[in-house]
């Protein structure tokens, strides 16, 4: 019996596959104003592989040419990606009939609703419907899921003469970029913009980032050598400095990601020189200082200042989203709290700032989330979404606490 009914499901598809369905006699009705009848296809049936999707005209092209990917592990939301951007799935209701009919002449078996055959040429039996659609998906713009990203590139960072060894074991927490596009729901696009966001680098196949006293100390190499041969800070020769370090055994290409994070490369009478910004290597002496803990600001700033480059200059403007500074009595007080360490949902953000602090001045939130990036949504829209706002006189600084 079970292979009968295999037998005839078989013969169904075919039937569906090779025989027109008489969708251009619906088509045909726009132009034309008529009606037209429907039967039921032979093969009309649940059908569940098949489900409508609503999109936007912009989307066809990589829809029709086969741009898009569904990513997402059993246990999360499914997204549609194109090459560049995210979409949300929801499947959507429909209180309305909708029926599919396949493409083609109205020549396909079909079946009157009393389980008669019906005549495909008749006049009351032009279309054949395959299926009733109970609803679509629809497909919302929406950021890039990229916080597990950042936790993924956190199990392994590279440190300096480590041996990752053969092996699967060995390469445990790394990760390619094919396995980031199966664990990450992102576009392609977005996931190299977060993984640069993140200054990930590509180390033997394997997306990293780089451990921070492994980065200090090539950073250190770089500016000690620097003084060594007379090479000013704005102008780095490129072959000098990578053949100097490669000798003290530094690895070229984690060398040049260095400098890439720290500074901007040039070209110059047929050279390449590499100028360091003031403001990254500043930024990341600060982390080192801050490293030991909460310090009075004065302290601080004098630690600092001794810490950096001889010819570069410290200022704490350089340190919004990096710092926060508390009055405690007469003392200012300032510790580390890194903006890159804070969720990149908004309500997952919202909620670690006000674990931080219960109430918030504008000119301390602003570096917090201006790098929070909703599709339709604006800034203004986040704060009102996700904060109470009080301001006790019209020349005050704005509140902002948790709504």
């Amino acid at each position: 019996m079970d292979a009968e009914m295999e037998d005839a499901e078989t013969r169904a598809e075919i039937e569906w596959d090779g025989g027109g369905g008489g969708a251009d006699a619906v088509l045909a009705l726009a132009a034309g104003g008529a009606s037209v009848s429907l039967c039921y296809h032979q093969a009309f049936g649940p059908h569940d592989d098949l489900v409508l999707l609503e999109a936007a005209d912009d989307l066809l092209p990589d829809l029709l040419q086969g741009r898009v990917t569904v990513r997402g592990r059993p246990d999360e939301e499914a997204v549609l990606c194109t090459p560049s951007a995210t979409y949300s799935m929801k499947f959507v209701g429909t209180s309305n009939s909708v029926f599919l009919i396949p493409p083609g002449e109205p020549s396909a078996p079909c079946l009157r609703p009393d389980n008669t055959n019906g005549d495909a040429n008749a006049a009351d039996a032009v279309a054949a419907a395959i299926k009733l659609a109970p609803g679509n998906i629809e497909l919302v713009r929406t950021a890039p899921r990229l916080d597990k990203l950042r936790s993924l590139l956190r199990e392994r960072p590279y440190i300096l003469d480590e041996d990752l060894g053969d092996g699967f074991q060995h390469q445990k927490g790394l990760y390619t970029w094919q396995d980031l596009c199966k664990l990450i729901q992102a576009s392609d696009g977005e996931l190299l913009d977060g993984l640069n966001t993140l200054s990930a680098v590509e180390i033997d196949g394997f997306w990293r980032t780089v451990d921070a006293h492994s980065m200090n100390t090539i950073l250190d190499m770089i500016l000690h050598n620097s003084v060594l041969h007379d090479w000013p800070l704005n102008a780095v020769p490129e072959n000098d400095v990578l053949s100097v370090m490669e000798s003290d055994g530094f690895a070229h290409k984690i060398v040049t990601h260095c400098l890439n994070r720290f500074g901007t490369k040039v070209e110059q009478e047929a050279r390449s020189f590499w100028s360091l910004d003031e403001k990254c290597v500043c930024l990341q002496f600060a982390r080192r200082v801050l490293g030991a803990g909460k310090m009075k600001l004065a302290n601080f700033m004098d630690k600092w200042e001794r810490s950096v480059p001889s010819g570069m200059r410290v200022d704490l403007q350089m340190l919004e989203g990096e710092v926060l500074c508390d009055k405690l009595g007469a003392e200012t007080w300032v510790h580390a709290f890194s903006v890159a360490h804070l969720p990149l949902t908004p309500a997952e953000r919202f909620a670690a700032l006000f674990r931080e602090r219960l109430k918030w001045e504008w000119k301390d939130l602003q570096p917090y989330i201006r790098d929070l990036r909703v599709p339709g949504v604006s800034s203004e829209g986040l704060l009102i979404k996700y904060t109470r706002r009080t301001q006790p006189s019209s020349e005050a600084e704005p509140i902002f606490t948790a709504r």
